[in-house]
């Protein structure tokens, strides 16, 4: 077989082998694969693919038509609501959430004739909450009506007040401030506990609530504001003068507005007070009245110097 020589010293194949090698490719093997012809069975992977999901789709419908299945779920819905309504049911025995709005449901004018029957009760002569179809109006319609704004809006302004104090002596800090206004919650939390506690070893039945009782606790909050601005703006002995008329004023607040709630029908007409039972609760609410001035001392004599 003869050869070639090129001018670079190579070899190159003769014309026939050249013409063999394209004759033998176009019998061999092409370079792409025809497989528009195939049957559907010829593709495997790809069947594969599609019958994946299917068959786990075909088994979520099976088990979700399984009358076991159906049964299953409605007896846990069931459970579950069943569970809510239960939880709902004791919540609201403690803290009645579905009444919140009630204790909201305040106005400018009622806010302004509220604090004015805290800092001055002495002249207010009916003490009795409205009614209208044995439901208590709202707030906004009758002064005597326990809101929650005042308190919450107390609470919130004491604790500013406080970082104010604290900054004038030098000692302002967030941990401070915390330590201020979580002591300060945890005080009430626990007036209210001991008055609930008390409420059941006398056996008195009555109508206060929980949130009742906070908003009557949050109420000194506003005589202990007054107290620590005078101090800060005229000094110790205003401070003093400020806080013992708030403390009168908040100590007869509180009797009068409980002595309808906790005392028999005789004493709030101003009769006599008699048995164990009504001397406990004349006790009882003289106790709670007695100590919201030692609360709003401790919680404010030392931001005052």
């Amino acid at each position: 077989m003869d050869y070639t020589a090129t001018q670079s010293g190579f070899r190159q194949q003769p014309n026939m082998r050249l013409r063999n090698s394209s004759a033998d490719g176009s019998e061999g093997s092409q370079l792409f694969e025809d497989t528009s012809s195939a049957a559907p069975g010829s593709q495997p992977g790809y069947r594969n693919q599609q019958s994946g999901p299917q068959s786990a789709g075909f088994s979520g419908q099976s088990i979700l038509s399984d009358p076991m299945s159906n049964l299953a779920m409605a007896y846990g819905s069931s459970l579950a609501s069943h569970g809510r309504e239960m939880v709902d049911k004791n919540l609201d025995r403690f803290i009645p959430i579905s009444k919140l709005k009630y204790y909201f449901a305040v106005d400018t004018v009622y806010v302004g004739k509220k604090l004015g029957l805290l800092v001055f009760p002495y002249m207010h002569e009916n003490w009795e909450v409205s009614y209208q179809q044995d439901t208590p109006v709202a707030p906004r319609f009758d002064v005597n009506a326990p809101d929650l704004y005042i308190p919450s809006m107390g609470f919130i302004t004491y604790v500013l007040v406080a970082g104010l104090a604290l900054g004038t002596q030098n000692k302002f800090s967030p941990e401070l401030l915390g330590v201020q206004a979580s002591s300060a919650l945890v005080w009430l939390i626990m007036e209210v506990l001991a008055v609930l506690l008390s409420l059941y070893l006398v056996t008195v039945n009555t109508d206060l609530t929980t949130i009742d009782l906070l908003a009557f606790s949050g109420y000194k909050y506003v005589g202990m504001i007054i107290g620590v601005v005078a101090g800060l703006l005229f000094g110790r002995l205003a401070y003093y003068l400020s806080l013992l008329w708030c403390c009168a004023a908040i100590f007869v607040f509180m009797i009068r507005t409980l002595r309808l709630k906790l005392l028999s029908e005789a004493a709030a007409e101003g009769r006599l007070v008699r048995g164990t039972r009504n001397q406990l609760r004349m006790y009882l609410t003289m106790s709670i009245a007695a100590a919201q001035p030692v609360f709003m001392y401790w919680l404010t004599y030392h931001l005052i110097r």
